[in-house]
């Protein structure tokens, strides 16, 4: 039987979100403060670029032709709190000024949505929080809430992956259930009946063991992504190649090969907030081999931006001052128009500060910055350019054909920073391909 959810937040977790719980055969209310946000999806329309969620969206959002008239968007608390039997909280929680999670939209979805609630309902947490906010809420809640039926907090963090939004909420590899009653799981267990019944796995877990969980995949992947990359250092300079080491690390079962692959480092709204939150709320609990283990994760992270800089510095023999500079990519990642935290933009912004002619092209994401110039094709980045560096690994990159632009540049010379170009066809066209961490004659 489908049940009545609200989403509160919808921007990327949010709207994908309140979509996969359409398509799950619920009823669903979104909620937002931003209006042209809430008008955008009333339309149809996605707020930000992600393969298959605007479809998603047109399938169910009420009164377009066709849809299944199970979603819509409003600005107003008073047509969710005693409508919805799950308020799941999707708002951002971004980076305060010490590192920790600014809990600033969590707290102002409690402190609006209480005061509304006169029924029992479960209030969920998808943002990515530091352990203690859960029970925290718990307690404002049950100072606020007007009605004597009980509003649990569960909590459900997310584990979308950007460019992968939709195919991780339809599909999750698992469901993180921290709850403090078997009538909130049972309940839970309701919501994500389809996925479940599909034999995704299901993690039942107290309040703080779910905050923890995401927190920790985050920091793990970002461990393994610096500990790659610092190898990628170590071969550089002992003359490896840590594309193979990587493939033979890779077959240790132990280990793995996915995200094992050297490169620009990690970037994005998420993983590096994630990471340093869990740094700080390790020290403020006193855990703090965690912490000084994140920091390093952290440092390794930022020194490849400044170490891929230092490289293009090096090859255009030691000054870049007015030197014609193209870059491939804005993104943090391909299939994303994300630039927060972006360790592309980083290397670019590094070289024009030092003085270099910094033209970037991205198939998606927006320069908008006043040091780089953005240009409107992979053509257009690379005219008269004296050095090419490939920052974000999107598909048209890999499929250049290196032959063609031969002409367009003033020097057939590419940074592959991302290790993904196949440089035996580069270099056979004619290019010098320099890939860090890759030995010139392997």
């Amino acid at each position: 039987m489908s049940l009545r959810i609200s989403v509160i937040g919808t921007n990327y977790l949010g709207a994908a979100h309140a979509a996969a719980m359409a398509e799950f055969g619920h009823r669903v209310i979104g909620v937002d403060v931003v209006a042209s946000r809430v008008a955008t999806l009333n339309a149809g329309r996605s707020p930000v670029f992600e393969d298959g969620l605007e479809p998603l969206l047109r399938k169910h959002v009420q009164g377009i032709a066709g849809s299944t008239d199970r979603l819509r968007f409003t600005t107003d608390y008073d047509e969710i709190a005693d409508w919805a039997d799950v308020h799941f909280i999707c708002v951002g929680t971004p980076q305060g000024d010490d590192g920790s999670a600014d809990l600033t939209e969590v707290r102002s979805v409690i402190e609006t949505l209480a005061p509304r609630l006169t029924t029992a309902a479960l209030v969920v947490g998808k943002s990515t929080v530091p352990v203690g906010t859960a029970r925290t809420l718990q307690q404002r809640l049950d100072a606020i809430v007007p009605s004597r039926e009980r509003v649990e907090v569960v909590w459900n963090p997310e584990f979308l992956r950007e460019a992968h939004a939709v195919a991780d909420s339809l599909r999750p590899d698992r469901i993180v259930l921290g709850a403090q009653s078997p009538a909130a799981i049972d309940l839970m267990r309701r919501v994500y009946a389809i996925p479940i019944s599909e034999d995704t796995p299901v993690i039942e877990c107290d309040l703080q063991t779910a905050e923890l969980i995401k927190a920790a995949a985050n920091s793990f992947l970002a461990t393994k992504i610096s500990f790659i990359n610092a190898m990628a250092r170590m071969c550089q300079a002992a003359g490896g190649d840590v594309a193979r080491l990587a493939d033979a690390l890779g077959h240790d079962r132990r280990i793995g090969r996915e995200y094992l692959n050297a490169g620009l480092g990690f970037g994005g709204g998420c993983l590096p907030k994630d990471v340093r939150a869990l740094a700080v709320r390790a020290a403020q609990l006193g855990v703090g081999e965690l912490s000084d283990l994140l920091g390093s994760v952290e440092a390794i992270n930022a020194g490849q931006r400044t170490a891929i800089a230092d490289l293009a510095v090096a090859e255009l023999g030691g000054d870049i001052r007015g030197r014609r500079v193209a870059v491939l990519g804005a993104a943090f990642k391909p299939g994303t128009d994300d630039t927060r935290d972006s360790p592309a933009l980083t290397v670019a912004r590094d070289l024009a500060a030092r003085g270099g002619d910094v033209r970037v092209y991205d198939p998606q994401a927006e320069v908008g910055d006043g040091l780089l110039y953005a240009a409107g094709s992979v053509r257009e980045a690379l005219a008269d350019a004296e050095l090419v560096l490939h920052l974000t690994e999107w598909e048209e990159f890999r499929q250049l054909e290196p032959a063609e632009y031969l002409a367009v540049v003033a020097n057939p010379l590419i940074i592959d920073a991302r290790l993904k170009l196949d440089r035996h066809r580069w270099t056979a066209a004619g290019w010098k391909v320099v890939q860090p961490g890759r030995a010139a004659t392997l």
